[in-house]
């Protein structure tokens, strides 16, 4: 995965025609205050400087801006590398852990067993019938009736809700 970082000039210079400025990598920052005081060091030759953002790589296109760093993309930031590969360029990251179901299973079925276990889905069936129990048909019938999304990632499966 790319190093999320963004390329801050000012419309100051760009008027005046040059794109003078430097590539900052966002993971340096704690946070939106941290990566302005950066900014303002690469650009202390201008009095009131206003940030250009002139190009960006490593994080989704709807965090950037020409004009405007958004908080959000510090929420993003704050993701694991995994998570962070879950999160569509126009998606809301709220909304993604709200549907995020697990993940490190094997197989879906393995999913299917722990989450009808966890809920109460096989209350009343014995433990020794349980193995006769298709949880393979069971989570494909929650991915094809779209309930469920299944993302196999570094050989790891995510489960997330499709809601």
């Amino acid at each position: 995965m790319t190093t999320p970082r963004i390329y801050v000039g000012t419309y100051a210079k760009y008027n005046s025609g040059s794109i003078a400025g430097a590539w900052l990598e966002l993971e340096d920052y704690s946070d939106k205050d941290s990566f302005l005081e950066a900014c303002a060091k690469v650009h202390a030759d201008e009095e009131d400087p206003e940030y250009m953002f002139q190009d960006f790589e490593g994080f989704p296109k709807s965090y950037y801006s020409e004009s405007s760093i958004p908080e959000e993309l510090w929420d993003w930031l704050d993701l694991d590398d995994s998570d962070r590969e879950g999160v569509e360029a126009d998606a809301d990251i709220d909304h993604i852990r709200d549907q995020f179901m697990g993940r490190g299973y094997d197989r879906e079925s393995d999913w299917a067993r722990e989450w009808l276990e966890d809920t109460g889905g096989l209350e009343g069936v014995p433990d020794h019938l349980r193995n006769y129990i298709d949880f393979e048909a069971y989570a494909r019938d929650a991915r094809l009736g779209g309930d469920m999304v299944f993302v196999r990632h570094a050989g790891e499966l995510f489960v997330f809700h499709n809601g």
